[in-house]
């Protein structure tokens, strides 16, 4: 891979990362305190800073082989999960992420809690608002940035792409000082979700000693025909919800409200209200099963079929790999990965 495509890789991952970022911090400031949003936000980024700098010499130790297999699993299940969601969100099935929803939601939720003064800082829930968001998604922005890296040898060339498109989305935000609304950002997730989807698969299979056809130019099939596919279940999956709602019978008047029913506020605009009907306490879990819960999420994420398919592909592909043709075995892995993956995502 070029220099010029790990670069147009991490930039373009990084991007959505850090709209979702600065959403959070923007939310915080604007409605909290700007001195604590900011102060929470540039010690999350210290503490990033420092974990490239540990980590990302260490990693580069590895046999290059080991780095392969991890870090190829790790990127094809964050990259299936990417597309399965833009797949679903471009077909209509499922809601576009809307970034002025998030942040009005966070802006109701900053508005709504307590103003408390610790260790010097004179608003505690902007800074830990601000500094969480920032660290939360500034994680998957090392994560990209050390996986690709080390696969490649350019760590300072991951670095310099991560640091300009955090750069930019962030001058973009303190002009704005809103949401990013008009960013296209399922667009961005679909085709870092392309990318991180080819380098997985094509990195994974390496790893385990397959011996892709053309090698690096391997990678100028894999990306458009992934693209290629994904286009295909996505005009798929919007014309079975077209013809779904053709067929859908009209709606019928209301009538008499039944038990149960709950009236909807006035001024609510139709839009009906969540309302908790049981008794049941709901506990928040311990700190450590949260921070389990927390990698779990991080690296499962929600579909951990999906992620124990990608272990399987690598066993079969390891197993076969004397066999020339054995990458013919991972493409066919990932034709199945994918339209899997996304129907079970559309059932949810």
């Amino acid at each position: 891979m070029t220099v010029y495509a790990l670069f147009a890789a991490v930039f373009l991952a990084c991007v959505v990362e850090a709209i979702e970022a600065t959403t959070i911090v923007v939310a915080a400031g604007a409605t909290r305190n700007w001195r604590s949003a900011l102060t929470g936000t540039v010690l999350a980024v210290i503490a990033l800073a420092v974990i490239v700098t540990v980590l990302g010499p260490s990693i580069m130790l590895l046999p290059i082989n080991i780095l392969r297999i991890v870090v190829g699993s790790l990127l094809l299940i964050f990259g299936l999960q990417w597309l399965q969601k833009a797949v679903l969100r471009a077909s209509g099935v499922k809601a576009l992420h809307d970034e002025a929803e998030i942040y009005q939601r966070k802006v109701a939720e900053a508005q709504a809690a307590q103003t408390r003064s610790r260790f010097g800082v004179s608003d505690w829930y902007a800074f830990t608002l601000a500094f969480k968001g920032t660290l939360l998604e500034g994680l998957e922005v090392v994560f990209i940035v050390l996986t690709f890296a080390t696969n490649e040898g350019h760590l300072g060339v991951a670095v310099v792409a991560a640091l300009l498109a955090i750069v930019l989305v962030v001058i973009v935000g303190v002009i704005v000082r809103g949401p990013l609304t008009k960013v296209p950002e399922n667009t961005l997730k679909f085709v870092v979700g392309i990318m991180l989807t080819s380098f997985g698969i094509f990195w994974g299979a390496e790893g385990v000693g397959v011996e892709w056809p053309g090698s690096d130019a391997a990678l100028l099939v894999l990306a458009p025909s992934i693209l290629v596919y994904c286009l295909l279940l996505m005009w798929y999956f919007r014309s079975r919800r077209i013809r779904g709602e053709s067929a859908a019978s009209p709606v019928e008047p209301a009538g008499e409200p039944v038990a149960g029913d709950v009236p909807l506020p006035a001024g609510s605009g139709g839009v009906a209200v969540a309302v908790e009907t049981t008794t049941e306490t709901k506990t928040k879990p311990g700190r450590l099963k949260a921070f389990g819960l927390f990698w779990y999420d991080f690296i499962i994420g929600d579909d951990w079929q999906v992620a124990a398919g990608v272990v399987a592909m690598l066993v079969v592909l390891a197993l076969t790999a004397a066999w020339s043709l054995a990458w013919v075995v991972a493409a066919v892995a990932l034709a199945v990965l994918i339209p899997y993956g996304t129907f079970r995502a559309a059932r949810r």
